[in-house]
C-alpha cells in the first residue's frame, strides 16, 4: 500500500523531497524558454534546476541547492516581464523542494502567472503538471495547503 504524505507536513522525508523535485524540476525545465525570451545570458534559472538534479542524483547537499535557489528568484526580481518572473519563480521553487516539500504546492501557482492573458496556454500547461504529479503527491500539492 502507498503511503500518502502528511499534509500539514512542510518538510517531509528526503526521499519523499526526491520525488517530488523529479516532478518540479520537470514542469520548470517547460517554463525555463519564457524566462530566457527577457533574459537569454541568465544561467541562474537554469544552475538552480542543474542543481536539484544533483540534489535528485545525491551528488549535492540541501544547502548547495538552496543558495541555487535563492540565486534563482533574485534572477527574478531583476526580470520584468511577467511570464519570465514567474517562469523564473517556478525555477526557484523547484530547487527549493529539495529542502522543504511545501515548496511543491507554489510550482502550479507561478505557472498560473506565466501565461498573463492566455487562458488556454495556461490551463492547458497546469492541466499537463497535475496529469504527471506523482499520484500519492496529488492531494499534498493541490489541496494541502
Amino acid at each position: 500500500m502507498e503511503v500518502l504524505p502528511d499534509d500539514a507536513d512542510l518538510t517531509l522525508p528526503e526521499s519523499d523531497r526526491r520525488e517530488l523535485v523529479e516532478w518540479t524540476v520537470t514542469c520548470a525545465e517547460r517554463l525555463l524558454p519564457l524566462f530566457l525570451i527577457e533574459r537569454p545570458t541568465d544561467t541562474r534559472p537554469r544552475e538552480a534546476l542543474e542543481a536539484a538534479q544533483a540534489f535528485m542524483r545525491g551528488e549535492l547537499d540541501i544547502e548547495a541547492v538552496r543558495e541555487k535557489a535563492f540565486a534563482c528568484h533574485a534572477a527574478a526580481r531583476e526580470a520584468s516581464d511577467p511570464a519570465a518572473v514567474a517562469a523564473a519563480r517556478v525555477c526557484g521553487q523547484a530547487a527549493a523542494v529539495a529542502h522543504m516539500a511545501g515548496h511543491a504546492r507554489q510550482v502550479p501557482r507561478y505557472t498560473a502567472k506565466a501565461f498573463p492573458g492566455d487562458r488556454a496556454r495556461r490551463d492547458a500547461e497546469l492541466a499537463w503538471q497535475r496529469q504527471r504529479v506523482p499520484a500519492r503527491f496529488d492531494h499534498y500539492v493541490y489541496d494541502g495547503d
